[in-house]
């Protein structure tokens, strides 16, 4: 008997001793939590949409002159194209716009690709207008850090760049 007392009191603080830990894990992790749930979210860019008065025009646009791929797209319902812009990254033509609108040139997308001068010759043989980033008709803009750029309006106004960075 004399020894089921001693066993029990050894259970007794083996439980005491975990209990101890086991608050003590918890009092730490509700601290960790706090910090985890207090530190800045990470956000990274799915897409960009861009709302049109011609759904096969705007495609056509962004598939014949920027050589952007169609991707699949849910809805199927002859109002969106999606197309990959690199990295995981699309860009989407939503019909439904019921004018074109003058937009500031200064609010654009941008593109890079390896040959500005090949680009802008593209251009000219489609007959697409581009500018530099001063608004001169078809002169490109060397920035001081080396890039090439050259900006040109999508089938809805819409202000496009195009430069050759790295």
């Amino acid at each position: 008997m004399e020894e089921n007392k001693i066993e029990c009191v050894f259970v007794y603080l083996d439980q005491r001793f975990y209990m101890k830990h086991i608050f003590a894990i918890l009092i730490l992790s509700a601290f960790h939590i706090k910090s985890f749930s207090q530190s800045k979210p990470v956000f990274k860019i799915n897409h960009a949409a861009v709302y049109v008065t011609d759904l096969k025009r705007s495609g056509e646009f962004y598939t014949k002159i920027l050589n952007l791929d169609t991707i699949p797209e849910p809805f199927h319902d002859n109002r969106h194209i999606w197309l990959s812009i690199g990295n995981g990254v699309q860009l989407h033509i939503i019909q439904g716009a019921q004018k074109e609108k003058e937009y500031f040139q200064n609010n654009h997308l941008c593109f890079s690709t390896d040959d500005v001068v090949s680009f802008s010759k593209k251009l000219d043989e489609h007959k697409i207008a581009w500018y530099s980033a001063r608004g001169e008709a078809f002169k490109m803009t060397n920035r001081v850090d080396g890039v090439h750029q050259v900006f040109l309006k999508d089938p809805d106004g819409y202000w496009i760049e195009v430069n050759d960075a790295k």
